[in-house]
């Protein structure tokens, strides 16, 4: 790319608001200066970046096929007539999350993701962590290239202008020790050594990290866990782990192994810095310090654990125990980071009936920085400073959203009331992406998102 030069209206520098910011991108993609202070007359050639500019936000969990489900699954009772409209529950979601994935090819699987990907850059995301356990045909027979659908993710993420962290996920049962069902046949490798084979073959770009799963403790048995946790550490690639999001599944492990999900997993060595557990929503206060004391991020989904009606986690409890917190989409009943943020916050507000659990700055970096720690960029992006990658996102400030408050509250009014909506410019790499709103690789991303999706449900 060509070096670029940026002026920022306000930028969110060292946590705090700072008008008339420069920011100089070199060709590398990174930037070169920041300069606050600049006179509103900005420098000539420089993009104007109109409202509040904060580092990219990260989306740390995605499944991008569970798009396609949105708007179909949100009534009060199963749409699945084979049980005579039952209740709906995480259970019977995921019936129809699987009916999703039987039809998903590697090529409509692009064409999706395309899609998905856009619609997060124009969300204001520019980086999303994929827990990818789709590798294979349906029945569980093999691509002729076994990372063809993993390949097509990280397609679809370029195309669409932003990054990824392709976590590549083990998925070996259907529930401690159980044989794969029908559905859970194309997710599974055999074995632990056949995952680590298949993922070796990945490669990681400028655009793209590959990192490493573990489904769930039910997904993976046992005497599994080490070996994806091995790979992980070889390879110095982030590990995420989905944890404890239902009491099923806590029982379950007890029932099976005498142990709580997030006990069996430090016992197996599971557990640490690199290591990010995902919703975490039914612990046990032994289970929090296991977390916190080990380092091990949390990754929370609030509008997906309200969606599934999963619950709340404990989130204030393991960040004060000391796991640092990032923020997911999973099931993107909607995309938007944002609000991911502010019901962190709100929901703790509800379970614990007081206000002010964390700042709108802590929030913030659980979108940005530590978002970006969770999926292995950490130390090249998650901030607005010379030598980090020139991966921006501005928020308007004068929207019906925002308008009002003074812009020194920037942080405040990005939080607690701006929605993707107000995602104005996404810069990736000094790429301009989304500008005004509008994408600048992926054209007309609704009808290409009701394309993908008509031909993903037939």
């Amino acid at each position: 790319m060509t070096a670029q030069t940026y002026w920022a209206e306000y930028a969110w520098l060292d946590g705090q608001v700072v008008p008339d910011v420069v920011i100089v991108v070199a060709t590398d993609g990174r930037i070169k200066a920041v300069r606050p202070g600049s006179p509103a007359q900005h420098p000539a050639g420089s993009v104007t970046l109109r409202g509040l500019t904060v580092p990219g936000l990260a989306n740390a969990h995605s499944h991008a096929f569970h798009r396609a489900l949105r708007g179909i699954v949100q009534s009060g009772a199963s749409a699945n007539p084979s049980d005579g409209g039952a209740p709906d529950s995480f259970w019977s979601w995921r019936t129809l999350m699987y009916e999703v994935a039987d039809r998903l090819t590697p090529d409509s699987y692009f064409d999706l993701a395309r899609a998905v990907y856009a619609e997060m850059a124009m969300a204001g995301i520019t980086c999303v962590g994929e827990f990818h356990y789709l590798h294979h045909a349906p029945g569980g027979s093999h691509y002729g290239n076994p990372n063809a659908m993993g390949e097509a993710l990280i397609a679809a993420a370029a195309e669409a202008g932003i990054r990824i962290t392709l976590l590549d996920t083990c998925y070996l049962s259907s529930g401690f020790g159980a044989e794969p069902d029908e559905h859970q046949l194309r997710f599974s490798d055999g074995t632990a050594d056949a995952w680590a084979e298949r993922v070796s073959a990945l490669k990681g770009d400028g655009n793209t990290r590959i990192g490493a799963a573990i489904h769930s403790v039910r997904a993976v048995p046992v005497d599994q866990l080490a070996t994806v946790s091995g790979w992980a550490e070889g390879q110095a690639a982030p590990l995420h782990v989905h944890l404890s999001e239902q009491t099923a599944e806590n029982d379950a492990c007890v029932e099976a192994h005498g142990f709580t999900p997030t006990r069996l997993l430090a016992d197996h060595g599971v557990l640490g810095p690199r290591t990010t557990a995902v919703h975490a929503t039914h612990l046990t206060p032994g289970d929090i310090r296991l977390l916190g004391h080990s380092a091990t991020g949390v990754c929370m989904c609030p509008t997906t654990e309200r969606d599934l009606a999963d619950g709340i986690g404990p989130a204030a409890q393991l960040s004060q125990a000391g796991s640092p917190l990032s923020l997911g989409s999973d099931s993107h009943a909607v995309i938007d980071i944002l609000e991911e943020a502010r019901a962190m916050e709100l929901d703790e507000r509800l379970h614990t009936r007081t206000r002010g659990h964390w700042t709108a700055a802590q929030l913030l970096r659980a979108a940005t920085a530590d978002g970006h720690e969770a999926l292995g960029w950490g130390a090249d992006t998650g901030r607005i400073e010379v030598g980090a990658l020139a991966d921006l996102t501005t928020i308007a400030l004068d929207s019906v959203r925002t308008a009002g408050p003074p812009p020194r509250l920037g942080a405040e009014t990005a939080i607690f009331a701006a929605t993707n909506a107000d995602v104005r410019h996404t810069v990736v790499g000094g790429r301009h992406v989304v500008r005004d709103g509008a994408h600048q690789l992926v054209p007309r991303v609704p009808e290409a998102l009701a394309a993908a999706i008509a031909a993903v449900r037939g």
